[in-house]
Order: C-alpha cells, then sequence, then structure tokens
C-alpha cells in the first residue's frame, strides 16, 4: 500500500500539557501532491458519487453529503454525471464501484468505514478491486495519537480495539492521501479513481475540501459560469420565452433552466462556457421577466429556508 506522507512537523515544546478533559490540538503531516493518476496533462472531466448505507434508504439519516459534492464539481468545472444510494451490502458496492470507475474520470464513496459489523465499504471495495486488505501502520498511529488522551478509550478490550482498527483495514494497493494536520482519517484512493471518504457531513466536506488540492482540476477558463435572476412571474408565464431562449443560445453553449419556489416566485438558471455572454443574457433576461440577478449565496440561502 502507497503512503504519500510529508516530514514531521515537531512538536511546540512551549505546548501547554493538556487538562483531564482537554485535547491538544494534532499536527500530523499532510501528504504531499501525488503524480496525476489520470496522466500528465490530462485533468478530471466527469465525476459521480457513491453514497453508501441503509440509513439513507431507510430515511433515517438525511444524505447531505451528495449535495456538497455536487456543489464542488460544479465550482471546480467538473460535470457530475451520476449521484447513486446504495444499501450496505457487498455485491452492491462492488458492481457499482466497478461500473463507475469505469466509465468516469473521479469517483466518491461515502460511509461505511466505521468499526461495526455494517461498516463494510473498504472490504466490498478491495473485493471490488481484487486487492487484500492491510492494516495500515501510519493510520493506526495517528488514530491512536489522537485518542491517546481519552480515558474512555484508553481501557479497551482487545475485542474493542481490534474493531476500532478496522477504520485502518485498507484494500492493500490503495494510495493514502492525509489531507489535514488535525485530521487521522485518510482519503483512500483506489485506481487513481475511486476516493473513500466517511459518511459525517462536517467530516465529509473538510476532507473533500482538502482533496482537491490533490486532484488534477480543471483550469479556470474551462469552467462554467452560472447567473441566476429571480422572477415573481408564474412559471408558466415565462415558459415560452425560455423556450425561445434556449433555442436561440444553445449553440453557444448555454443551458437555461427554471426553478420554481412555491407560491414565490422562479428561479431562471442560465449556465455557460463564456462569462460576458451569459452576463448580457441575463440582463435581457431580468429585463423581460421583470426579474432581478441573484447571487449563488442569496439563491442558496433562499432555497434552503423552504
Amino acid at each position: 500500500m502507497s503512503t504519500t506522507a510529508a516530514k514531521d512537523v515537531p512538536a511546540d515544546p512551549s505546548a501547554p500539557t493538556p487538562g483531564p478533559q482537554e485535547f491538544p490540538q494534532s499536527n500530523f503531516p499532510v501528504s504531499p501532491v501525488p503524480e496525476n493518476p489520470l496522466g500528465e496533462g490530462r485533468y478530471i472531466k466527469t465525476a459521480a458519487a457513491l453514497v453508501i448505507g441503509d440509513e439513507i434508504l431507510n430515511g433515517k439519516t438525511l444524505d447531505r453529503n451528495s449535495n456538497y459534492f455536487a456543489r464542488f464539481c460544479f465550482e471546480n468545472g467538473i460535470d457530475l454525471k451520476r449521484i447513486e444510494v446504495i444499501p450496505d451490502d457487498e455485491d452492491d458496492i462492488v458492481e457499482a464501484a466497478r461500473r463507475l470507475v469505469k466509465n468516469y474520470d473521479f469517483v466518491i464513496s461515502t460511509g461505511g468505514i466505521g468499526p461495526t459489523h455494517d461498516d463494510i465499504t473498504y472490504q466490498s471495495l478491495a473485493k471490488a478491486f481484487d486487492q487484500p486488505l492491510e492494516h495500515h501502520a501510519e493510520t493506526i498511529r495517528r488514530m491512536n495519537e489522537m485518542i491517546k488522551y481519552r480515558t474512555d478509550i484508553a481501557n479497551q478490550t482487545a475485542e474493542q480495539r481490534q474493531a476500532r482498527e478496522r477504520m485502518a483495514l485498507f484494500p492493500a494497493r490503495g494510495e493514502v492521501l492525509y489531507i489535514a494536520p488535525d485530521i487521522w482519517v485518510p482519503v483512500v484512493r483506489l485506481e487513481g479513481k475511486l476516493c473513500i471518504f466517511p459518511g459525517i457531513p462536517k467530516l465529509f466536506q473538510r476532507m473533500l475540501d482538502g482533496l482537491a488540492a490533490f486532484l488534477p482540476l480543471p483550469p479556470p477558463n474551462e469552467r462554467p459560469f452560472r447567473q441566476q435572476i429571480f422572477t415573481s412571474l408564474p412559471e408558466s408565464s415565462i415558459a415560452p420565452f425560455l423556450t425561445s431562449l434556449q433555442a436561440r443560445t444553445k449553440s453557444a453553449g448555454v443551458r437555461v433552466g427554471s426553478y420554481p419556489l412555491l407560491s414565490k416566485g422562479v428561479y431562471v438558471s442560465l449556465i455557460g462556457p463564456d462569462v460576458a455572454a451569459v452576463k448580457e443574457i441575463a440582463e435581457e433576461v431580468a429585463r423581460e421577466l421583470q426579474g432581478r440577478l441573484v447571487s449563488e449565496e442569496e439563491a442558496r440561502r433562499e432555497k434552503a429556508a423552504l
């Protein structure tokens, strides 16, 4: 199993000794950026997400990770093609992982990497790509460093420690990427494409953002631009204009969409490769539909409040 890690950073000798309820801030070395797994000069164009967990499918847990990943892809110029939610079932994980890795440049999985019996993502993905499982010594070291001040874990039985160390039992040829100095959990990458993430939303979001530096992302000039316009007119009233607009702008690579807010109005979305062209079209839309331009943040807040 390959591990990319930088030199250790010495601890600050002036740091205070932690008290009984205090946990020191970890300062693990972050991995250096590896070679482009897609090949020199190539970058990610397409992506897919594999959300793993019975709790998602039975409604117990709300999936926030796929939405965050979709925003990450759009902001970085990646065309997200597919999001699949599957149960904690080995056969389902194996089939989906093989298919998505074959068809897309960048694939993520979320969920199923904890210490319990139903956390089977690592073992299933190892099977998918014909790899044995191996305990990863550096990850276990970091894990132990993070928890050594926790008295509730210090006295665990051998069986409990074995369960904990399942979280460091990785496919043997996986590439182990440490993406933050205060997170012991690495991103394990398989086949140069499939990145394995935890399902906890806050941790997933931090790790995904941290992974950006390790990815061959599209250059900024190839990323699409989106402008949204809000109008209080009914969607049926603006439909003929939007149909005509899409026909006129399709050759320029502009995509026109409409997204109603119940009893409030409609957001019109324009996405295209040319910032100036999209802004010019947006001004036309605002005039024709008695609307106004809105920022991404404003639109996100408005939709989240529903």
